[in-house]
């Protein structure tokens, strides 16, 4: 098995016009943690870039946001297409042992930040992309149940029949009506499973920064010593 760790972030390419894309990486979970987490040892390979719109032609708010988001999904799909095909029949591989086997890619990981989570999972923005959290209890210390994959599928697997039934669906499972999420057909993914924490929006940045403010107001900025 060869677990696939798909990145991706939105990115400025260019002061001209602020030309932007979604550069979407690919790594492999085989790789040593130490050895990926280094950019100097190239462990992360770039597979595509998908490009970004205003979509202005579309009066609709509502309609112009769910376009941008058939369109990553469709751009999506273009780059995964080969795990699909291969996740299941696999393809031989030559090992670092220089054994040939059979090998399995499996999307396992997808690494982003919260508006790209909210993106690839088709969840509503302030919602929570891996549990069924209610809209402004993110706070709250509670244990909510986690989304389901197989809730998902079956309200997409109503997007090539009538549009109504097929947004009910969606409604009802707190999922934006997206066209075929690129994730819909891949062997053993369970997207809600993949997104992994966003370290440095969430924990550096969402509690760390406001801790070391909170102690440097109660104690001064001489007894608090700080790198942030």
């Amino acid at each position: 098995m060869i677990p696939l760790l798909i990145s991706s972030d939105k990115t400025q390419l260019t002061q001209f016009r602020e030309k932007m894309a979604y550069p979407v990486y690919l790594t492999i979970g085989n790789i040593p943690k130490d050895i990926r987490r280094k950019p100097s040892r190239h462990a992360h390979i770039l597979i595509g870039y998908i490009p970004t719109t205003k979509l202005a032609g579309i009066e609709s708010k509502a309609a112009r946001r769910r376009g941008l988001a058939n369109l990553f999904h469709g751009c999506m799909r273009t780059l995964v297409e080969p795990i699909g095909y291969y996740g299941e029949t696999g393809i031989p591989m030559i090992t670092a042992d220089g054994i040939s086997r059979r090998c399995h890619p499996i999307l396992a990981v997808f690494i982003g930040d919260y508006p790209e989570q909210a993106l690839v999972t088709c969840t509503y923005n302030g919602r929570c992309a891996k549990c069924e959290v209610p809209l402004g209890q993110l706070g709250e210390y509670e244990v909510f149940p986690p989304r389901v994959q197989s809730t998902a599928l079956d309200a997409y697997a109503l997007a090539d029949g009538d549009v109504r039934p097929f947004h009910l669906a969606c409604r009802n499972a707190g999922l934006k009506p997206v066209f075929h999420p690129f994730w819909e057909r891949l062997p053993l993914t369970n997207i809600f499973l993949s997104i992994t924490p966003d370290v440095l929006h969430q924990l550096l940045q969402g509690m760390m920064k406001h801790l070391i403010r909170w102690l440097i107001r109660a104690f001064g900025p001489g007894e608090i010593t700080h790198t942030a």
